[in-house]
């Protein structure tokens, strides 16, 4: 009988589904006979198709056609997970200058820093120009209009709003392949990476995501030594332990870390949340003011509290945030040691959505020092 755990299922992300929802209803603009059920386009990165079907293809009344897509982000633990995607493509007007003229519906958020312009970012626009123009018929133009309809709702239950994005969800991603960091079967090759890192390195660098380990390097942190754990911290901190690791520096946004000061080691906001909880006590524990303490508390994020801090006491603000690494260290290494019966030294560097350090505890600045490139 084989055990081996299957690799978790990979799926796309949310531009490749409004790409090809826009190339099915360009098709169907131009050509009122051709209804596709599926569409195969180009990924661009990586460069290889997707065969993405199409659940739904109608003209509309006022000369545009919309098709509507599912997103499907493979083995993830997910919220867009079947969320509707409607792609409106409709002819541009005669003093168009762009080929294609790209415009965020109802759902797609804004972002606040650019003055309100849609959450479409620089992969899903190459996306659909790169696959969208050669069907464009000589002299004519388009405008593509991305609509989540479900897109608003569910924005209520990320962080987009710490990151400057409102009303919507971003068309996010730099590639077309969603990778399954989430998925528990992910845990499993999470842990042979670690394995290998162990094998070479006394210290190491945990990093949620793309935002840490893209930090590290600026940093000057030795690309080697990082390790991707998305969520999963407590099993990759417990792993850590058992292989003799010396020492692991936490390098991630402060709004995920800080679940770790209050004992929370799957960060994924599916399992537990109470940021807004555990920020308030560590102010709390600082001897921050009652009135502040509950400003914290009715906050929409830990972003929007620190900007709370910041406007407060700038000083106090740093006294919590070392209060609040400082547990983090405390909290990751009883943790390790309760599971294992091992001592691992941990440290804990935090940042904002500026990727700025907001918090540093002095055995991450030991851990720090030893994990430089020579």
């Amino acid at each position: 009988m084989n055990s081996a755990v299957p690799s978790p299922r990979a799926g796309y992300t949310l531009p490749v589904f409004a790409c090809a929802g826009a190339i099915a209803a360009l098709r169907r603009l131009v050509d009122p006979q051709d209804m596709p059920q599926a569409i195969t386009l180009d990924l661009l990165n990586p460069p290889q198709p997707a065969d993405i079907p199409i659940a739904q293809l109608a003209p509309l009344p006022d000369g545009s056609v919309l098709a509507i897509t599912h997103s499907d982000p493979g083995d993830n633990l997910d919220l867009t997970r079947h969320t509707p995607l409607w792609s409106v493509v409709a002819w541009g007007n005669d003093d168009q200058i762009d080929r294609i003229q790209l415009e965020g519906g109802e759902g797609i958020g804004k972002q606040l820093e650019q003055d309100g312009a849609p959450a479409i970012y620089r992969y899903a626009k190459a996306l659909i120009a790169d696959n969208l123009t050669p069907l464009i018929p000589s002299g004519k133009t388009l405008r593509v209009t991305i609509i989540l309809p479900e897109g608003r709702a569910l924005a209520d239950r990320t962080s987009n709003a710490a990151f400057g994005v409102v009303e919507g969800l971003s068309l996010l991603g730099t590639a077309g392949i969603s990778e399954p960091l989430s998925a528990p079967g992910q845990l499993d090759q999470s842990r042979e990476v670690l394995r290998d890192k162990a094998a070479h390195h006394a210290h190491l660098v945990f990093c949620l995501g793309e935002n840490g380990l893209d930090l590290a390097v600026k940093l000057g942190i030795d690309p080697d030594c990082r390790v991707k754990t998305a969520n999963w911290l407590g099993p990759m901190l417990v792993e850590a332990g058992q292989l003799g690791v010396s020492g692991v520096l936490l390098l991630g946004y402060h709004g995920k870390l800080i679940k770790l000061a209050g004992g929370i080691f799957h960060t994924h906001h599916h399992v537990a949340d109470g940021r807004q909880e555990i920020l308030a006590a560590c102010c709390a524990a600082e001897n921050v003011p009652l009135p502040i303490i509950q400003r914290l508390l009715q906050a929409a994020t830990v972003e929007a509290g620190l900007g709370i801090l910041r406007e407060f006491d700038k000083a106090m603000t740093q006294q919590v945030y070392r209060h609040i690494v400082e547990r983090i260290d405390n909290r990751a290494a009883a943790y390790v040691h309760t599971h294992t019966g091992h001592a691992l030294t941990v440290g804990s560097m935090v940042f904002d959505r500026q990727r700025q350090i907001v918090g540093r505890s002095d055995r991450a600045q030991t851990l720090f020092d030893q994990v430089l490139v020579d």
